[in-house]
């Protein structure tokens, strides 16, 4: 993977942290120290599960090697879709009520579970990274170090300027992974060759 697909692929990952971080910013206003501490849970987070998914697609890997380029293909072509349906969906009054109802409950629980929920994509990439035989200690690291500084700034943006920012970053996002997989499976395929 080149370098210049590992930092798309590291910004897509971290877009679904940024909004969240976003949201989570302007509803709890926090300090420079407290965002830094909650952009690492984040970024070490997201770090953590395309390692998860990347194991278990390094056990599978022997069975699908004939259509591994298909299976990234669709993975990222998943993960993209629904970030795009993320950011496309109306927010309605029942999600913001019930975001203001835990608001009051939200702590390193809550911000773990938020992490966690943002990073699941990541753990499917993973998956695709192994049936494509990357080297995954560089691309974690570096998804992780994204995560952890957008994070860091989407808890600071969050502050200033409210949820609207994480919208369009969770859509360029998914239209970069979807982009990311198409060229993988045309690489594959050998329409591209770089």
């Amino acid at each position: 993977m080149t370098p210049i697909a590992i930092a798309i692929l590291s910004l897509s990952m971290s877009a679904d942290a940024f909004a969240a971080a976003i949201g989570r910013g302007a509803q709890h206003r926090p300090t420079v120290p407290q965002a830094l501490r909650s952009g690492l849970v984040f970024g070490v987070i997201e770090a953590i599960t395309p390692l998860i998914g990347f194991a278990l697609g390094v056990a599978a890997a022997g069975f699908v090697a004939a259509i591994d380029h298909w299976i990234a293909f669709g993975l990222l072509g998943a993960v993209g879709g629904k970030m795009i349906w993320e950011a496309l969906k109306p927010d309605d009054g029942a999600d913001e009520e019930a975001e203001d109802k835990k608001a009051a409950s939200r702590g390193l629980i809550a911000l773990v579970a938020t992490a966690v929920g943002t990073s699941i994509d990541a753990g499917a990439v993973g998956v695709g990274l192994a049936l494509l035989g990357e080297n995954i200690w560089l691309i974690a690291a570096c998804i992780g170090l994204t995560t952890f500084a957008l994070a860091t700034l989407g808890l600071l943006i969050g502050k200033a300027a409210g949820t609207r920012l994480g919208k369009i970053v969770e859509l360029v996002g998914g239209v970069a992974l979807i982009a990311l997989g198409l060229k993988i499976l045309l690489e594959h395929l050998g329409v591209l060759t770089f």
